[in-house]
């Protein structure tokens, strides 16, 4: 099977059985050049499984991997891919200057240590052993090691664990840079206004099947839920408890609440908090949208039991 000219990579159908317990269940799906795709789902649904297929670390029950149209295994497009997981298995005793000219060396057209540096920011960790740095900057180096080879697939798997604000913003940046050059990239996050901020299509996977995708517009879509935002003294038990709030949650004097239908909320907080102030409504976001699929998809599969 030959892969499309904009598709990176492609799961086909696959499905992966580990003895009785089906980890994926005939998934599909296609990362595509220039876009981050968004890999969500709740833990064990699949998602470390997918992409141990897609790298050709383990073999697929059923179905077809392709990754630039050949096989994972070929070294060929091992040289095209870069890969950020949780696991890094680095040596710790290499200076951190070490360990990207050692990994440069297995690529044949390798980005600059200074590109490197800057994109990952690394400046004044080149001499320090891996071993000796913080949670947090040992995945810039991470990072810095998996766009070293100039990547046409990247895959990144919670990549922004353990870093501070400025060090996720220039990730971040990084990130959107290499998939305006045409880089695919396939991102997990548990932080899912992360999935929201780069993401260009989400998947959402439970069970080994993916149960939505589309842009974050059209996950975001299928639910209608609204999230209200508002200073108020109001008890927050007493406002759980109204008909239509989903959620509620209090941070000091600001309320928040997730509601399937904001009109009545709305008049209702105004009739019985005549100071409140700062009312907020908005759709809800990537994370409310994902909550509820994934909710929904496990009523269906209990009422089906």
């Amino acid at each position: 099977m030959t892969a499309p000219a904009s598709s990176a990579a492609r799961l086909s159908a696959v499905a992966k059985c580990y003895g009785p317990l089906r980890a994926l269940d005939g998934i599909d799906l296609d990362l595509r050049r220039g876009r981050l795709t968004a890999l969500l789902g709740p833990n064990g649904a699949g998602k470390t499984t997918a992409i141990d297929l897609l790298l050709g670390l383990q073999a697929p029950t059923a179905g077809d991997v392709r990754v630039f149209g050949q096989s994972p295994h070929s070294l060929a497009v091992r040289q095209r891919v870069g890969v950020m997981l949780q696991s890094a298995g680095i040596q710790e005793v290499l200076q951190v200057g070490e360990l990207l000219q050692l990994t440069r060396s297995y690529y044949p057209d390798p980005r600059s240590v200074a590109d490197c540096v800057a994109m990952a920011g690394l400046d004044g960790l080149m001499q320090r052993r891996y071993g000796e740095l913080s949670g947090g900057q040992q995945r810039r180096v991470q990072f810095a090691l998996a766009i070293c080879g100039r990547p046409e697939l990247l895959f990144l798997d919670e990549p922004t664990t353990g870093l501070d604000i400025e060090a996720r913003q220039l990730m971040w940046k990084a990130i959107r840079d290499l998939v305006g050059t045409g880089c695919a990239v396939l991102l997990t996050t548990h932080y899912l206004e992360e999935a929201e901020a780069l993401a260009d299509h989400v998947a959402v996977i439970d069970r080994g099947r993916v149960i939505a995708e589309g842009s974050v517009q059209d996950i975001r879509a299928r639910v209608s839920q609204r999230r209200v935002r508002c200073l108020s003294a109001l008890p927050l038990e007493r406002v759980r408890q109204w008909p239509g709030v989903h959620h509620a949650e209090r941070s000091e004097a600001r309320l928040e609440l997730v509601c399937e239908h904001a009109e009545p909320v709305v008049r209702r907080l105004l009739d019985e908090d005549a100071a409140l102030s700062e009312l907020e409504v908005h759709r809800a976001g990537l994370a409310d949208a994902f909550l509820a699929i994934t909710a929904e998809e496990s009523r269906a599969l209990e009422e089906a039991a």
